[in-house]
């Protein structure tokens, strides 16, 4: 296996260009603060911006843990990886890191400032300080499962195919990390019914919300839900649609990821009667 290294110092903006520089030697796997990226899929590795305090951050990035370590072995031979990317903000970073997971010596090191000016670079910090952001090079949708309960913003932006091809749209996740001075980000359970609650209150099909409950786990909200639905609706049909927008509308407002939400028809409401109770 061929092993490059890509080193800069921390809120310069590796992150956000690993996936530029990987595509321009024709490489497929990153390591980045914990994390193996192959593509834009993590599979394998937990997030090192994930972990309550510096000093674990530092540990997790460095693959101390032997378990870690072990899990990113088994992956680089699972996916028989020919060449892979090693972000740090040191040289002795990304060799440490090469040692641990045992690989072969970094036969290439790329720096931050050759890929970016000083201008950049120095925008790039400017937003690690007063916002407390960290890019992480994959989607948001792979990532938002196990960062929810995080401020997660997705980072759209053009990249080439190659000359003479049309750009496409390649997409990338901002997290702020739970050691961030700016403190944890979390949303009231009251904002979640409010958007279910309109949500409903908007359907045809759905006369009204008779009970909304909603309670945290770690892959997410648990919302529970009972309305009062119309005479004649496909019950079935209603009740799916429902539970789709409300998924959606969650997440992306809120950014946070939905577990579970179970919603009940209690009851149905029919114009010339009152509503008859099942």
């Amino acid at each position: 296996m061929k092993v490059y290294a890509f080193v800069g110092p921390s809120g310069t903006g590796k992150s956000y260009r690993a996936q530029m520089v990987a595509g321009e030697n024709n490489i497929h796997f990153i390591i980045d603060d914990g994390l193996l990226i192959n593509d834009n899929e993590v599979i394998a590795g937990n997030s090192a911006k994930k972990a309550a305090t510096k000093i674990e951050t530092v540990k997790k990035a460095l693959f101390l843990d032997e378990k870690q370590s072990e899990e990113i072995q088994n992956a680089l031979k699972k996916y028989n990886a020919e060449s892979i990317l090693i972000l740090g903000t040191s040289d002795g970073m990304v060799e440490k890191i090469a040692g641990n997971l045992k690989l072969p010596k970094i036969s290439k090191t790329i720096y931050i400032t050759d890929v970016a000016t000083e201008e950049e670079i120095e925008t790039a910090r400017r937003t690690r300080v007063t916002e407390g952001k960290h890019v992480i090079p994959v989607p948001t949708f792979e990532i938002k499962k196990d960062f929810s309960g995080y401020l997660l913003d997705p980072l759209q932006i053009f990249k080439s195919s190659g000359k003479g091809q049309k750009p496409y749209i390649a997409e990338k996740s901002i997290i702020r990390p739970t050691f961030s001075y700016m403190g944890n980000f979390t949303i009231s359970d009251n904002v979640f019914k409010q958007i279910v609650e309109y949500l409903a209150n908007n359907m045809d099909d759905i006369k009204r919300v008779l009970k909304t409950r909603v309670t945290n786990s770690d892959e997410g909200a648990v919302i529970y839900m009972e309305v009062e639905v119309v005479y004649g609706c496909n019950l079935v049909e209603t009740l799916k649609e429902f539970k789709y927008k409300a998924t959606k509308e969650i997440e992306n407002l809120t950014s946070m990821n939905v577990a579970e939400i179970e919603v009940v028809a209690k009851s149905i409401y029919m114009e010339e009667k009152n509503s008859l109770k099942q």
